[in-house]
């Protein structure tokens, strides 16, 4: 991969600076982190490093974070580098490349394992959502992993699972129960959360089940 610097345009904290640094990611995976420039909107790291790409890689993402020693480290932006577009450099690429904005909720990845069914007699039935498993969750913490646990929400009511900590595939066996709406209307929700001491827990994912199409069937898992 060849060295180069990304102008960012970063965002002053309340100190009125930033102490950025940048991670590098090939598909989901981290696998550099470079210095960290102390006070400055305009870093320059000057590092250069040589990656093994797999033949089935999709893209290469770099990261600008900025350090915080007292909560959790903020998103600047990300550049976006994928196979295409290095194939259509074969010597490489250097230059400016402008900072994306970075979305959550594009930022998902990994599966759950659950076990959904409507149980009971007419007048007097229940959901259940067994929280079986998760994998490949996305690493939210500065020790390469996160502290995943589920939040369940349905018919204005939420649960939550207990914290699994520093493991990006969890294991919870846990089950959960709600009182079915008449009409089941409402949708199950499961969203993964990583749970933060300080500042807020960052968002994983999330599943939504219709339980109408769930009474048809009676059960599922997956």
């Amino acid at each position: 991969m060849a060295g180069g610097t990304d102008r960012a345009v970063l965002c002053p904290s309340s100190t009125g600076s930033s102490d950025p640094y940048c991670i590098v990611k090939i598909d989901d995976e981290a696998i550099i982190r470079t210095a960290t420039v102390w006070k400055t909107l305009s870093p320059f790291w000057g590092e250069e490093y040589e990656v093994q790409l797999q033949p089935s890689f999709h893209s290469i993402s770099i990261y600008v974070m900025d350090e915080d020693a007292l909560s959790r480290d903020d998103v600047i932006g990300k550049v976006c580098i994928t196979r295409d577009m290095l194939v259509e450099h074969p010597k490489g690429y250097s230059g400016w490349m402008s900072l994306s904005e970075v979305d959550p909720d594009e930022e998902v990845q990994g599966e759950i394992h659950l076990r959904v069914e409507v149980l009971g007699s007419q007048g007097s039935r229940r959901l259940r959502c067994s929280v079986l498993e998760a994998r490949d969750l996305a690493r939210k913490d500065r020790n390469g992993a996160s502290d995943p646990f589920v939040r369940l929400r349905y018919n204005g009511k939420t649960q939550e699972s207990t914290v699994v900590k520093k493991s990006c595939y969890p294991r919870w066996n846990e089950t959960f129960e709600f009182e079915l709406a008449e009409p089941a209307g409402e949708k199950l929700c499961v969203e993964v959360w990583d749970w933060d001491l300080v500042g807020r827990n960052d968002f994983l994912g999330k599943v939504v089940f219709s339980v109408q199409g769930l009474e048809a069937a009676g059960q599922e898992e997956g």
